[in-house]
C-alpha cells in the first residue's frame, strides 16, 4: 500500500500461521505475518516501526466448545487481542463469524440484523468487533476451511479413511467459504468504507449436504448419516440459519462448490 505523500505502507497479518492468515499471506505477499510464535494478541503489541497500511487481524481463538469450558481465555484473545491489535493504531480488518446471530432467522442475515449470539464464543468474536474500534472493517463470514490448519473438510476427508459412515448434523445451515476466496475479496473491501460486512460463499448448505459434497468432489465412498444437533451433543450452542448475505454491496464470493473444488485441488 502506498500513502498519499508516496511512502510505501505495510501490511501486517496477525495469526499468519492459521488457514485464513496463510490465505491472506498468499494474496499479499510482501506483508508482514506474524505467526502466534511472533506475536501472541494477548499481549501487548511488538515494535513493527511505521509507517502501517493495514492490519488483517485473522489470529483469533476459534474453538467453539472450549470457549463454553473456558470463556475468559477465549476473551482474552478474541476481546483483549484485538484491542491489543488496534492498539497499533492502523486501519484494521477484523474477521468475526456468523456465531453472532441465534440462527433463528428463515432468511439469511444481513449486515443491519441485530446480533444474538448463543455461545461464549459468538460473545467474544461480537465483543471483538466492538473492540476493533471506528477504523476497521468488520467481515462476518461462515463456515471457513481451507488447505491447512484444522477445519470441517479436512476433518471429514481424515474421517473418510478410517471409516465407512460418519454422522453430521443437518439441522444447521451455513455457506461453507474457502479462505482463498475471502482473502481475495478482503482486498476489494480495503476500497469500502469502513463498517461492517458479510461475505461468505454464494449457495447455502447443511453440513450433512457440504460433506455429502466434500466425499462426492473427492472421490470417497464414504456415506453421511444425517443427525440432529441435539444427537450430536456439543457443548456450544449453534445457530440453526448461520447463513449471511449482503445489503450493502460486499464483494462477491464464488459459489461454496467452486471454492471446495479449488480447495481440493490445492490439496491435491
Amino acid at each position: 500500500m502506498v500513502s498519499p505523500t508516496g511512502a510505501q505502507r505495510r501490511v501486517v497479518i496477525t495469526g499468519a500461521g492459521g488457514q485464513l492468515g496463510r490465505a491472506l499471506a498468499d494474496e499479499f505477499p510482501g506483508a508482514v505475518a506474524l505467526s502466534h510464535a511472533d506475536w501472541d494478541v494477548t499481549l501487548p503489541p511488538p515494535e513493527l516501526g511505521e509507517p502501517l497500511g493495514v492490519v488483517f487481524h485473522a489470529a483469533a481463538w476459534t474453538d467453539v466448545d472450549g470457549a463454553e469450558a473456558d470463556p475468559q481465555e477465549a476473551a482474552a484473545v478474541n476481546v483483549g487481542g484485538t484491542r491489543h491489535v488496534a492498539e497499533l493504531g492502523a486501519p484494521l480488518v477484523y474477521y468475526s463469524t456468523d456465531y453472532v446471530f441465534d440462527g433463528r432467522k428463515s432468511e439469511p442475515y444481513v449486515e443491519s440484523d441485530a446480533p444474538n449470539p448463543l455461545s461464549a464464543y459468538g460473545r467474544t468474536k461480537l465483543y471483538g468487533e466492538g473492540a476493533a474500534g471506528e477504523q476497521s472493517w468488520i467481515v462476518r463470514s461462515s463456515g471457513l476451511y481451507g488447505p491447512t490448519g484444522t477445519n470441517f473438510l479436512r476433518t471429514m476427508l481424515d474421517l473418510a479413511r478410517e471409516r465407512d459412515e460418519i454422522a453430521v448434523v443437518d439441522d444447521q445451515r451455513t455457506a461453507p467459504t474457502y479462505v482463498g476466496h475471502l482473502a481475495a475479496a478482503t482486498r476489494e473491501l480495503l476500497g469500502r468504507p469502513f463498517g461492517i460486512w458479510h461475505i461468505a460463499a454464494d449457495g447455502d448448505a447443511t453440513w450433512a449436504e457440504f460433506a455429502e459434497a466434500i466425499f462426492e468432489e473427492a472421490g470417497l465412498d464414504a456415506r453421511v448419516r444425517r443427525i440432529s444437533s441435539a444427537e450430536l451433543g456439543r457443548a456450544a450452542p449453534r445457530p440453526a440459519n448461520a447463513v449471511l448475505r449482503s445489503e450493502k454491496g460486499a464483494p462477491g464470493l464464488p459459489h461454496w462448490r467452486e471454492g471446495l473444488r479449488e480447495c481440493l485441488s490445492r490439496l491435491s
